[in-house]
């Protein structure tokens, strides 16, 4: 029996239901397939560039099946597979995606000796990675998780910024105290709002995209709530 293709919304509004249809965001050189998987409703990303194919997957983090049909049938190659932080939602896939694709793993140096898969690259901020034509900062955001991490990919224009569960439509993720809380504020004021202007799209690892615009007004908000 014939498999029928994947249906892919190519409206993209980034915002889906819980285990609903992935959406397509279709840029100059360069795909952007967002999923939610898994009882957590996680995201997860496959960018492509349309310049050579290659792509990377940002958390592997549930739905197997679902996620490497993605894979299957919209890249031509999976070059890497990055995972934001060590939390087990955002990796429930990682073997079994490493396995059916035989794709290097990466993952910061921290967070990396969590994962079920060792990573066979460790990043750290500042860092470059590089997929096809296409090139993505590494940021480090500690306070979720201690290496956490985010990708900033600056295409026509625009960057598009993968923060994982460090930054979400309303404020930081959630840190387990207040010296990590403050840590993680400081990360992003210090190297997210004060870096990427207000067009930036804010890609997070749960739930709906925003832009630093929408959220820069709420940032002494966060600070004096403390969450």
């Amino acid at each position: 029996m014939t498999t029928a293709p994947l249906k892919i919304a190519d409206e993209y509004t980034g915002t889906l239901s819980p285990g609903g249809t992935p959406q397509r965001r279709t840029l100059s050189g360069a795909t952007i397939i967002k999923a939610s998987v898994g009882p957590m409703d996680n995201n997860a990303y496959l960018v492509t560039c349309t310049k050579t194919g290659s792509a990377v997957l940002i958390d592997a983090a549930n739905d197997s099946e679902d996620l490497m049909r993605i894979i299957d049938e919209s890249a031509p190659e999976l070059s890497l597979i990055v995972t934001t932080h060590r939390h087990p939602d955002h990796w429930q896939s990682l073997e079994d995606v490493v396995a059916g694709f035989a794709s290097p793993t990466a993952a910061s140096a921290v967070d990396g000796p969590e994962l079920p898969v060792t990573p066979d690259r460790t990043v750290a901020h500042g860092d470059t990675v590089t997929v096809g034509a296409l090139s993505f900062k590494v940021i480090e955001l500690r306070g979720h998780t201690p290496g956490s991490i985010a990708l900033a990919l600056k295409v026509d224009g625009a960057t598009h910024l993968f923060t994982g569960d460090s930054l979400f439509p309303g404020g930081p993720g959630k840190t387990d105290g207040a010296a990590e809380f403050g840590a993680l504020m400081t990360d992003l004021e210090q190297r997210v709002f004060s870096v990427y202007d207000d067009s930036t799209v804010v890609y997070p690892g749960h739930g709906a995209d925003t832009t630093l615009g929408a959220e820069r007004p709420h940032l002494k908000q966060w600070r004096e709530r403390g969450w």
